[in-house]
């Protein structure tokens, strides 16, 4: 049973599909044994407590320089016995430390079909709003591991989502995240805990 410690900073709408899909036991050979926030008022951390599960804070600004806050969140996170680490919403940028120690150990849902709609700048509303400017017919939501490079870690599942006339970013990010995030992210927590993907030259493979 591998050890899931899930990173949030709001109102934790991604954890909420995780600890649902280990509920009803879509989740395989894993379970959520810690949330790590990085606002103390997330209501994400209320969800964890509602379904008994550790929580944690760690706020960059209580570190005067980066390097001490990297170092301090991949002790916590070896603390706690991280097998993956899972970014629901987590608004603080990763150290190089983090993602060393946790090579191809660390899953993020984005809002995009990446390569579209991707990289620095691109998070929340913003991706919402930057598809619809582009006038694009389907947009989704990619799961995938964790680099130094923003969003181009190993794909590891994408699904896509019909734009609507007449969407609003917020409209679309709804959409997005009931009918793509919600059901994608916990697949590929699913998939990793049960040792079915490999990551060869960059490319996540999933086998049987």
């Amino acid at each position: 049973m591998k050890n899931i410690v899930v990173l949030v900073s709001g109102g934790g709408t991604n954890l909420q599909a995780l600890i649902d899909a280990q509920k009803s036991g879509k989740i395989v050979n894993g379970k959520i044994t810690c949330v790590i926030s990085s606002n103390p008022d997330a209501y994400a951390l209320e969800r964890a407590a509602q379904n008994d599960i550790e929580t944690a804070v760690i706020r960059r600004k209580d570190f005067s320089e980066f390097d001490e806050y990297d170092i301090a969140l991949t002790t916590l996170l070896k603390e706690k016995h991280a097998d993956l680490v899972v970014l629901a919403g987590f608004m603080t940028i990763l150290g190089s430390k983090v993602i060393a120690a946790f090579e191809n150990r660390i899953i993020n849902i984005h809002p995009a079909l990446i390569p579209s709609f991707c990289g620095e700048g691109f998070y929340g509303l913003r991706v919402h709003e930057a598809a619809l400017k582009k006038g694009v017919k389907v947009s989704g939501a990619t799961a995938h591991f964790v680099n130094e490079e923003c969003d181009g870690g190993p794909i590891i599942i994408q699904k896509a989502v019909e734009v609507k006339n007449g969407d609003t970013p917020e409209t679309l990010q709804r959409r997005i995240m009931e009918q793509a995030e919600w059901k994608i992210l916990p697949e590929a927590v699913s998939l990793f805990c049960q040792d079915k993907i490999k990551v060869v030259n960059n490319i996540a493979v999933i086998g049987d």
